[in-house]
């Protein structure tokens, strides 16, 4: 007999469309934030478990991938945009027949994805390092880390797009949760294989898909056991075109925009690696520490996507507006202040991860150029979050597009052959995020002025 899906009463779950707005939004967003914090941190035991138990070489064969595994991942990752979009907007219809649908496309497209994008992975990492210039003494350890860290995109799929359905429905709580279980998991298993083992970027590697692997697994399990239209069933699951149709115009947008960072990421990083390992080494811990910024301005873009799709289909506009100003407000100022903290403790902080002079002097070079506007990341993600919950996701890509990959990549060709200084090249991303901002801003308030009575979503979604 079949289980008939009962309304949402989850005690973990948030009705965005109703109660005090703010006090919901750091609800939701603070799990959010810690559990990127988390990410952050048990990222940052690969590097300190590398650098400090291996080589400053070992730290930058970690760092050096990054940006290429990044691009080719964020694409991937976009659609579960789509989903959180898609989920959100049903719930607030109180659709539960598409809702269902959706959970189930959304969870089987994650896995056939993974696949391909692990195969991709594999395939393409060689190419890939060679193009960014990665130094003959890291290559063979880069190499290995690639291949190991996308052999478990499947997991890594699985346990995104699972994680977008649970913030759909307000579910913030349990993501963190599992997430301080398998970094945990994570810390473990990198000092059992570095120094138990005598593995090193190997290692590290093998260690972050274990517990990607465990924290899916976690996910995937509270959706199975739902009783509500969030509840996933694997003897009914199938992909449903229409539904991915919708979930890919909203989310390809999404995953072009990150994959545009991460492109003109993947230029820029071919340029430092010119510098030496040390160089990259000292970058890797001081993007590291900014790290802290871009998880708390992509948790609270996450929010302002969930509290807008859900108020959208439900046609609460005025919460709409609410939602992105409260957004906006608490990201850019809690990155401001992560900004001045990284600034006054830079080299201690630096330290952390490598205590050769030379590591500390490039990484605190990087600090001197980026923090001053690190802040104006929480602004952009907040303002193109908004627009990617009302259906407009193209928006926010083709900004994107311009004002970052296109900007940062004739800054290269033009600004940084002229002067070649490591000062010149950073400061590509300052005056980016600063021009990424103020269209977003632009086009967002362009489009509020004009929201109408009634709110088509569909429509929206397909332009």
């Amino acid at each position: 007999m079949a289980v008939k899906l009962a309304k949402n009463t989850d005690r973990f779950q948030i009705d965005m469309t109703k109660g005090p707005l703010l006090w919901q939004i750091v609800v939701f967003a603070f799990p959010l934030i810690i559990s990127g914090l988390l990410q952050l941190f048990f990222h940052a035991a690969d590097f300190m478990v590398v650098g400090r138990f291996a080589s400053h070489r070992a730290l930058a064969a970690v760092g050096a991938p990054a940006p290429a595994i990044n691009l080719l991942v964020n694409i991937f990752l976009g659609l579960s945009v789509g989903t959180n979009v898609l989920v959100a907007r049903y719930l607030g219809e109180d659709s539960r027949k598409k809702t269902s649908r959706a959970v189930h496309t959304a969870i089987l497209f994650s896995c056939v994805g993974g696949t391909i994008l692990a195969i991709a992975g594999l395939i393409l990492s060689r190419p890939l390092l060679t193009y960014m210039g990665t130094p003959e003494d890291i290559m063979s350890m880069a190499l290995v880390y690639t291949r190991i860290y996308f052999a478990g995109m499947p997991l890594v799929m699985l346990y995104n797009f699972g994680s977008a359905v649970m913030r759909a429905m307000g579910d913030t709580r349990r993501p963190f949760i599992f997430l301080l279980i398998s970094g945990i998991v994570n810390v473990v298993l990198n000092l059992f294989f570095v120094l138990c083992c005598g593995m090193d970027v190997g290692g590290v590697a093998l260690a972050t898909v274990i517990s990607q692997g465990l924290s899916a697994v976690l996910i995937l399990k509270v959706l199975m056991g739902k009783r509500d239209s969030c509840r996933f069933n694997i003897r009914a699951i199938h992909m449903e075109w229409k539904i991915l149709s919708t979930m890919m115009m909203i989310g390809i947008p999404a995953g072009l925009q990150q994959a545009c960072f991460s492109f003109s990421n993947v230029i820029i990083q071919s340029s430092v690696n010119t510098f030496g390992s040390a160089a990259i080494a000292g970058l890797t811990g001081a993007v590291t520490w900014e790290c802290i910024g871009f998880f708390i301005s992509g948790a609270i873009g996450q929010t302002v996507v969930s509290f807008v799709g859900q108020n959208s289909g439900a046609k609460q506009f005025h919460r709409i507006r609410e939602s992105i100003f409260d957004c906006a407000a608490l990201s850019g100022g809690l990155i401001l202040i992560v900004g001045v903290f990284l600034f006054i403790f830079a080299e201690e902080l630096l330290a952390v991860f490598n205590t050769d002079e030379e590591v500390i002097r490039w990484g605190v070079r990087r600090f001197k150029i980026t923090l001053p506007l690190l802040f104006s990341c929480g602004l952009q993600e907040s303002l193109g979050g908004a627009l990617r919950g009302m259906g407009k996701s193209f928006t926010p890509m083709i900004i994107t597009v311009f004002n970052v990959c296109v900007f940062r990549i004739i800054w290269v060709k033009t600004v940084f052959e002229h002067f070649e200084s490591m000062e010149s090249l950073l400061l590509s991303f300052p005056v980016s995020w600063g021009l990424n901002t103020l269209a977003m801003w632009a086009a967002l308030y362009l489009i509020l002025r004009k929201m109408p009575k009634k709110f088509n979503f569909e429509k929206n979604a397909e332009k």
